[in-house]
């Protein structure tokens, strides 16, 4: 056998000797405790990510919940505001029919007072002559008084109409009735004047633009009744609105507010056909 070179015993020694070191119980101690010190590392890291997610978990729940609050707030002020939409539509639509009623009343107002002063020229002035002609007329519970050569009979006009309006009570058919009747029993054929009277306190209703527009109002209420449900006839019936122009009494209190709300039937001694 041939000898080993000097440089491959000490190789071999030094194999050894690492393998014995490997073995080592101090060198295996250091491992494991690096090992150790790894695995804690890890099991921090690991709790602080478990606490990252729950605290993301709870974070997304919370998000989760505002944005369905968001949502369903969304949603009710959608529908508010769509009911908001329809009720300026209809107050818009509303507002639009009072012009026009209002408009139309105040036309209808003109063409009457104008047919009126066409039938009774000026002859619907005061005629002392004719007074005697006229006789007192008397009815219960409604006022009445002679003017010149008048006969003006007062209905209330909180007793014919809904406050601050133009529209008929129940109350008013019957007392229209009562009276239209009483009316054309005693004088059949004159002329009648249906006036329309309001109280000095501002109109707060917004169809009617002033206390003038209100009493013609009411007077052309009246008008129509009378026209269409009674004996008297619209060829003898003529409306003039005064508004606040003509009170009867003081408007310093509210009962003489009361009193000069009216509507006056004004008989006049002329006659249909001029008799």
């Amino acid at each position: 056998m041939r000898p080993r070179p000097r440089g491959y015993w000490l190789c071999v020694s030094l194999c050894l000797l690492a393998a014995g070191c490997a073995q080592n119980p101090y060198v295996l101690q250091g491992k494991l405790e690096g090992l150790q010190q790894d695995h804690l590392a890890l099991s921090q890291r690991y709790q602080e990510l478990q606490t990252r997610m729950t605290t993301l978990d709870q974070d997304n729940q919370e998000q989760g919940q505002l944005l369905a609050q968001s949502l369903q707030q969304r949603r009710v002020l959608e529908d508010q505001l769509v009911a908001v939409r329809e009720q300026l539509t209809g107050t818009t639509a509303q507002l639009a029919t009072l012009k026009e009623s209002s408009g139309e009343v105040e036309k209808k107002a003109e063409m009457l007072a104008a047919s009126a002063k066409r039938r009774i020229g000026a002859s619907i002035s005061a005629n002392s002559s004719q007074a005697s002609s006229l006789a007192p007329f008397d009815f219960p519970g409604v006022p009445s008084r002679i003017d010149g050569d008048v006969i003006r009979v007062e209905l209330p006009a909180d007793r014919l109409f809904q406050p601050g309006g133009a529209q008929l009570g129940p109350d008013a058919p019957a007392l229209l009735d009562a009276v239209a009747a009483a009316l054309a029993q005693q004088y059949p054929d004159h002329l009648v004047g249906i006036e329309g009277h309001t109280d000095s306190a501002p109109v707060n209703n917004s169809r009617w633009s002033s206390n003038h527009v209100l009493s013609v109002g009411r007077a052309m209420a009246v008008y129509d009744y009378l026209a269409g449900r009674t004996r008297l006839t619209s060829k003898q019936l003529f409306v003039v609105g005064h508004g606040a122009n003509h009170p009867i009494v003081s408007n310093a209190t509210p009962a003489g507010q009361e009193r000069n709300r009216r509507v006056e039937l004004v008989i006049y001694p002329e006659r249909l056909g001029g008799r």
